[in-house]
């Protein structure tokens, strides 16, 4: 089979001058003449906010027009919403917004009970954002200065947002899951002057005043703030004000600054390494080119979003998955319902919501999945029966390449209309993202939503999605599919790991270039050029490129990874903590570290292989009565969980968070050695060698862990 949706761009590249060798370079085969560029004349965000186009917007749809066959012209203008257009036209009118269109909303609640979502309009939001920023102007806030955010998912945040784009502020998410002290380090980091916080935060960002009033000088509640907490903060030089108070201080008719698409649009910190967050530099040009890939890819292969399409926003804000999405929400014209916060009632919401695109992750899929399920088998054995057979024989024409809608419209009315409720009914896209998606859950979901389904591979660094699979392609089903149309990828061989971009299977670090990447880590240029080499941005991530062109995600070059519910942990950092562990720690002088902490993106939680000190656990059984020897003491369930509880010990001590903690472990009683293949000469553990050896064990220990039966 040829890599029929990608295109070759640029020929492999062998090892020379101590650089491994490189594979080809690739691009998508909807970008095949050259990667998409911004229009000019579209400068930042906010431009896709304005209730008007820039004429200059609609001079580059002028030029395209000349270059496109008939047929694309004409399904292009239509989609844009400018009506037909003739080959020798020399007039388009512009689409305006309907201000009156719902933006934002969310649910009323009154004596803890929600009612219906209550909406902001566009113009609404458009006046609010414009005071807003005028106020931060009135307070010494000036462009390229950075203004903090921190909160959950609302209307406000939004609001927020859109007041820093008008004024080419700089905004920085702020978010407490990087660590104890990361709200502290990155207003320092940032020299944020200005941040708007939801009011469940104020106490938080207060206690962090004293460290950090050098830079911060104005918070505004997301809501309300009461006169001990302005008090508190003015008693530092801090000026505090509520959601109502503080547009009083701004105008309507303020003077908009110029904007570059070169501005530093927002600075994202990220935990993907070890020591502090790093900032990732996003400017207006990657970020609106970003916004409008995924509405080029949306054109070309499904429906895009318009005006009377709704999100559901669930996933944060802070993170620039949902960000990216809730942007081109804001640029379709579309509405955006949000949460009230509580996992608990996330499907509540998403009921009353009933949303038509649906951005969400694996964890929260499997539930889908899960519950799915059950309810069939609930419903007695004829309705399981009539199911699996409308399921298998939708399954075979979705294989035999039928789009979503073609492959069985009326069992999708007879029987996936009901299991298309568990998202309300209208979903008409679905999106993963932040962590694999187990194949047999993705072909559940492209069978049972009557829904598109497209999984995608991104980092903050790439702005987002650099990967996404094509919803009504099935065969891209455990893929994330191909770099969207504004990235060239490689693979660049990994010979330390037994990866190789020039096999006949080409395998190695996905690493990308084009105008969504990142321009760098703030004041951290060291780190920068660490992953960015000869123009290229190194994502640590193992890649496979599959006969049709799509990529597979199969490891990571580093020892970090993504837990499924997004969080990264820095396995070596965690291994280290462990081996402080008094039980363990007399095998290191000559065979090195003898715990393998291991997890994945499938999973959400951590389990652990450990070899441990054969005194100590002696030691252990005779003060407890066990007279089994060593080999039978790591099988007893006793030994395991006294184990398990002094490692976790020694965790909480060293500060380490819950999900870093372990789940389980099994206790191995031959150390990690050569002869088996794992350990290396200077005795570093051989991850990959590890997992083929223990694979069962592991297994076993996450269904133990989860309460299944083996």
């Amino acid at each position: 089979m040829s890599m029929e949706f990608i295109v070759k761009v640029e020929e492999s590249r062998p090892a020379s001058d101590g650089k491994p060798s490189a594979g080809p370079v690739y691009r998508s085969i909807y970008a095949k003449d050259g990667l998409m560029d911004l229009p000019a004349g579209l400068e930042s965000p906010w431009q896709f906010f304005r209730l008007t186009w820039p004429d200059s917007l609609l001079l580059w749809f002028l030029k395209m027009n000349m270059l496109w066959k008939t047929e694309e012209r004409e399904a292009f203008f239509m989609h844009f919403g400018f009506g037909y257009a003739f080959p020798d036209s020399d007039r388009i009118d512009s689409a305006l917004k309907n201000p009156e269109n719902k933006m934002l909303g969310r649910r009323q609640v009154i004596d803890s009970k929600a009612g219906p979502y209550v909406w902001l309009t566009y113009k609404e939001v458009y006046d609010s954002a414009m005071r807003m920023g005028s106020a931060m102007r009135r307070r010494g806030v000036n462009p390229g200065d950075r203004c903090g955010i921190y909160g959950s998912n609302c209307p406000e945040w939004i609001t927020a947002m859109e007041a820093c784009d008008s004024q080419a502020i700089t905004y920085v998410p702020l978010y407490d899951t990087l660590g104890p002290d990361a709200v502290e380090f990155i207003i320092n980091h940032a020299e944020v002057s200005i941040a708007f916080v939801q009011e469940n935060k104020l106490s938080s960002i207060l206690s962090c005043l004293p460290k950090c009033s050098s830079n911060l000088k104005t918070i505004v509640s997301f809501g309300k703030i009461s006169d001990m907490q302005k008090k508190e903060a003015d008693e530092l030089g801090v000026s505090c004000f509520s959601w109502e108070e503080f547009p009083q201080l701004g105008s309507l008719d303020c003077e908009l600054p110029p904007k570059q698409k070169t501005d530093v649009c927002t600075i994202m910190y990220t935990s993907g390494t070890t020591g502090e967050p790093k900032g990732v530099i996003l400017t207006n040009g990657a970020l609106m080119a970003e916004v409008l890939s995924v509405d080029q890819l949306l054109f070309l292969t499904d429906r895009v979003a318009a005006e009377e399409d709704s999100y559901f926003s669930f996933l944060p804000l802070a993170h620039v998955y949902d960000q990216v999405i809730e942007t081109y929400c804001i640029y379709k014209g579309a509405s955006i319902g949000f949460w009230r916060g509580d996992v608990r009632y996330l499907m509540e919401d998403v009921q009353e919501l009933k949303p038509s695109i649906f951005c969400g992750v694996p964890r929260v899929y499997d539930r889908i999945y899960t519950g799915t399920l059950a309810k069939v088998s609930a419903g007695g054995g004829l309705k399981k029966k009539l199911f699996d057979f409308a399921y298998n024989f939708k399954l075979g024409y979705l294989e035999k390449g039928f789009p979503q809608e073609k492959a069985a419209p009326l069992l999708d009315r007879l029987v996936f209309d009901k299991t298309k409720q568990a998202l309300g009914g209208r979903v008409r896209i679905l999106l993963s993202g932040a962590a694999p998606l187990p194949k047999h859950v993705e072909e559940f979901l492209r069978v049972t939503s009557c829904s598109t389904l497209s999984q995608g591979y991104g980092l903050t660094e790439s702005c987002g999605g650099c990967f996404t699979s094509i919803g009504n392609v099935y065969p891209m089903v455990g893929t994330v599919g191909v770099p969207m149309t504004t990235i060239e990828s490689r693979l660049e061989s990994v010979p330390e790991m037994g990866y190789d971009a020039l096999s006949s299977v080409p395998r190695g670090e996905i690493c990308l270039r084009g105008s969504t990447l990142f321009s760098g880590y703030h004041k951290r240029e060291d780190l920068t050029n660490e992953v960015v080499v000869d123009g290229w941005f190194h994502t640590g991530d193992i890649g496979e490129w599959q006969p049709n062109g799509a990529m597979k995600i199969i490891d990571r070059k580093k020892n970090i990874f993504k837990l499924s519910q997004g969080e990264y942990v820095a396995v070596e950092n965690l291994e280290n903590v462990y081996l402080r562990c008094p039980l363990i720690t007399s095998l290191l002088t000559f065979s090195g570290a003898q715990i393998w902490v291991y997890g994945n993106s499938f999973e959400s939680f951590l389990v652990a292989v450990v070899v441990p000190d054969r005194q100590a656990l002696e030691d252990w059984a005779a003060n407890h009565n066990e007279t089994d020897d060593f080999k039978s003491l790591c099988k007893n369930l006793k030994a395991r969980k006294y184990i398990l509880d002094e490692l976790n010990s020694i965790g909480k001590t060293n500060n380490l968070r819950g999900f870093e903690m372990l789940k389980a472990v099994h206790l191995e009683p031959r150390p990690f050695d050569m002869e088996r293949d794992l350990v290396t000469p200077t005795f570093k553990l051989k991850r990959p060698q590890l997992l083929k050896c223990y694979k069962d064990c592991i297994d076993q220990l996450y269904s133990d862990a989860k309460g299944l039966k083996a």
